[in-house]
C-alpha cells in the first residue's frame, strides 16, 4: 500500500509547537487528461519543512504531503500527455504558478511552493504524485535519485538570487557567498565557481569554509571566531581586483554594514532570505557608493529548467549531507530535522524511499 507523510495536529501555539509527523496509507493515484504519474524515489527537506511543523508558515495542510523536493520516474501518462518521458527519471518542480516573469509570479496569488499547504496538493513525501506534464524536468544523467531530490528548492533559490538577480555570473567576478553549509549557499558556491568567479564564503565553522575551498571556493572567513571578519576577507581578494562584486545572503542582519565596505561601487546584495531578523539597516554608505539591495525568492519555471540545463551540462553535483531510507521510517526523518535544527549539516537532508531502514543515522 503506497504511503504519504504529514504532520499531525495538536494543540500549541505558533513557534511553541511542534507538529508530530504522521504515516498514511494512500491510494495510488490515476493520472487525468495531460497529467503524468510518477513513482517518487527520494524526497529532501528544506528549512520550510521545519517551520511548518512549528507552525511558523502560512496556509498549513495536515492532510497534504510535506515536503518540495522530489525525484522520481515516470510510470504513466494520462490522455493527451507526452509519452517522451515515461519509465524516465525525472525531477520535479517545487512550486507551482510562476511562468516566464523575471519579476515575480505573474499572479502572487497563484503562486505556491509544494508541500504541506492548503494551496496546493502536491507534496513529494509520497510514494506516488500525478502532476500536469510541465511540472517534470529530464533528471541529469549523472545524479543519483539522492542527487536529483537535492536539487529542486535549494538549486532554483540560488540561481535566480547568482544568475538572474545578481548579474555577476561571469568570469573573474568576486563573489560573497554568506553562511556556507546551507543548501542555497553551496548551490550558489557551485554555480559561481563554474561560471569562472572567485567565491569567498562565510561560516561559524572552520570544517565548513575547509569543505567549501575542496569545492572550489577562494577562501573564507569565521564570523563566530573573528569579530572584524570583513576586514580579513578583504585581505584575500585579488590585488588586481580587490573588491566584491555582489554578496548573495540568506541571513540578513548587519550584513549590509560589513559588507558595503568590501562592494565595488554599483555592487549588489542578492537577498534570498533573512534568517537572523526580518529587518535589515540600510546605511548612507550604502547610497553614496550606489549599491543595489534585491529581494530575490525561488524562482520561474523557465529559471527551473535553465538551471537544470546547466547542471546537466557542468556534471554538477548537488551536495547531500546525510541520506535515510524509508518513507515510514519516522525515526530516520526526525533524525534529518534534528540535523536541520542544530544546524549540523553540509548540504541537503535527503529521504530515500525504500524499505529499510538505513544504518547511516
Amino acid at each position: 500500500m503506497p504511503h504519504s507523510l504529514t504532520v499531525k495536529k495538536i494543540d500549541g501555539k505558533p513557534g511553541k509547537v511542534y507538529y508530530p509527523l504522521q504515516v498514511n496509507q494512500i491510494a495510488k493515484p490515476t493520472p487525468g487528461p495531460n497529467e503524468l504519474l510518477v513513482k517518487l524515489s527520494a524526497a529532501a527537506l528544506n528549512h520550510r519543512d521545519l517551520f511548518i511543523r512549528r507552525h511558523l508558515y502560512p496556509g498549513i495542510s495536515f492532510e497534504h504531503p510535506l515536503l518540495a523536493d522530489g525525484y522520481g520516474t515516470v510510470i504513466a501518462a494520462g490522455p493527451g500527455a507526452p509519452t517522451t518521458l515515461l519509465h524516465k527519471p525525472v525531477i520535479l518542480t517545487p512550486c507551482r504558478g510562476w511562468a516566464a516573469n523575471p519579476d515575480g509570479p505573474e499572479d502572487p496569488s497563484r503562486f505556491a511552493v509544494n508541500g504541506g499547504s492548503v494551496v496546493t496538493p502536491a507534496g513529494m513525501a509520497q510514494d506516488y504524485i500525478v502532476v500536469a506534464a510541465d511540472e517534470v524536468e529530464p533528471a541529469p544523467s549523472h545524479l543519483s535519485p539522492a542527487e536529483g531530490a537535492a536539487l529542486p528548492v535549494v538549486g532554483l533559490t540560488a540561481w535566480r538570487a547568482f544568475v538572474t538577480k545578481s548579474g555577476n555570473a561571469l568570469p573573474g567576478r568576486n563573489i560573497l557567498v554568506t553562511g556556507i553549509g546551507g543548501g542555497v549557499a553551496l548551490s550558489v558556491l557551485q554555480f559561481a565557481v563554474a561560471y569562472g568567479c572567485n567565491v569567498y564564503v562565510t561560516s561559524g565553522d572552520n570544517t565548513k569554509i575547509e569543505r567549501a575551498k575542496k569545492l572550489g571556493a577562494a577562501g573564507g572567513v569565521n564570523y563566530k571566531t573573528d569579530s572584524r571578519w570583513e576586514k580579513t576577507l578583504a585581505t584575500k581578494l585579488p590585488a588586481d581586483r580587490p573588491y566584491l562584486d555582489a554578496v548573495i545572503d540568506g541571513a540578513g542582519g548587519d550584513l549590509i554594514a560589513r559588507s558595503v565596505r568590501l562592494l565595488k561601487a554599483g555592487g549588489v546584495i542578492s537577498q534570498y532570505g533573512m534568517t537572523v531578523a526580518p529587518k535589515m539597516e540600510w546605511n548612507m554608505q550604502a547610497v553614496l557608493k550606489n549599491i543595489d539591495l534585491k529581494g530575490s525568492t525561488m524562482g520561474s519555471r523557465l529559471e527551473f529548467r535553465d538551471m537544470i540545463a546547466f547542471v546537466g551540462e557542468k556534471k554538477l553535483v548537488p551536495v547531500v549531507s546525510r541520506v535515510v531510507k524509508g518513507l515510514t521510517n519516522i525515526e530516520g526523518i526526525e533524525s534529518l530535522f534534528r540535523d536541520m535544527d542544530e544546524g549540523k549539516q553540509f548540504g541537503k537532508l535527503v529521504i530515500e524511499f525504500d524499505d529499510e531502514a538505513s544504518a547511516k543515522l
